[in-house]
């Protein structure tokens, strides 16, 4: 049987890029009765406010009538934003070079959690590479990742470079 957030990927997706938007990822975090479900959705015009409340209504819609989630919820519509969660194989892939921050479901040689950058995508499974040793993960053993924002280098959407500098002091 699929993940909830599989479930609810695929049923949100079309509306989502009915109105030009990308549906990077679902997550629903489970806390009674004030569990929260997060739509992250991106484009390559970035995301406003506006873009949020627009996704916000059509998801509310589709939810209403599907009703996928039993108990209560809150609805959150986002960006996935500069530390961006990876929920796909394949938008690891967009930040080959990058670093992420990465926690495993299990232990694997010694470490659950770890920082280290992408290397490569093969496949299920994604390569990093951790002080100068290359880890091969499959991606179904990952609980979480991340991007960490690396302000010196430009900031990166969907792996294009969009602005140079970003902090000036």
């Amino acid at each position: 049987m699929a993940r909830m957030e599989d479930r609810l990927y695929d049923m949100l997706e079309p509306a989502v890029a009915a109105l030009d938007f990308t549906l990077w990822g679902v997550e629903f975090v489970r806390a009674g009765k004030h569990s929260t479900l997060r739509v992250y959705i991106d484009s390559d015009n970035g995301v406003t406010v506006d873009d949020c409340a627009d996704v916000s209504y059509q998801v509310s819609a589709i939810l209403d009538v599907e009703d996928p989630i039993q108990s209560e919820y809150y609805l959150e519509v986002s960006s996935p934003g500069m530390e961006r969660p990876f929920f796909k194989v394949e938008q690891y892939a967009l930040y080959i070079g990058e670093i992420a921050a990465v926690e495993l479901t299990m232990a694997q040689q010694g470490k659950r959690k770890f920082k280290g950058v992408i290397a490569a995508v093969d496949g299920d499974y994604i390569e990093f590479n951790i002080d100068g040793e290359t880890f091969k993960i499959m991606h179904s053993a990952i609980k979480k990742a991340h991007l960490v924002p690396q302000l010196n280098k430009g900031l990166r959407m969907r792996g294009k470079v969009i602005a140079k500098e970003i902090l000036s002091v």
